[in-house]
């Protein structure tokens, strides 16, 4: 099953939209109804890595970690803190 969200709807319902993922939904984020983000990227890490980095896609900040998993998926906003 696939879920599309926007933005609003993402940050107010994370924990719920998370939980969805976990169970192996799809979860599009969308911005004025063009896809923005989607979550099979997130599937297997943690819970709480996972919050983080919904609430960092959402306010359009850089993600700061030492975590090579979260470094692995490769967006341009999470940033290697060792160099």
């Amino acid at each position: 099953m696939t879920t599309t969200v926007n933005i609003y709807e993402a940050k107010t319902r994370l924990p719920r939209l998370l939980e969805q993922v976990q169970a192996g939904e799809r979860v599009i984020t969308a911005k004025a109804g063009k896809p923005i983000a989607e979550s099979p990227e997130l599937i297997g890490h943690d819970l709480f890595d996972r919050v983080l980095l919904a609430q960092a896609k959402v306010e359009q900040l850089d993600f700061l970690t030492a975590d090579r998993r979260l470094l692995a998926l490769d967006f341009d906003w999470i940033l290697d803190a060792t160099t």
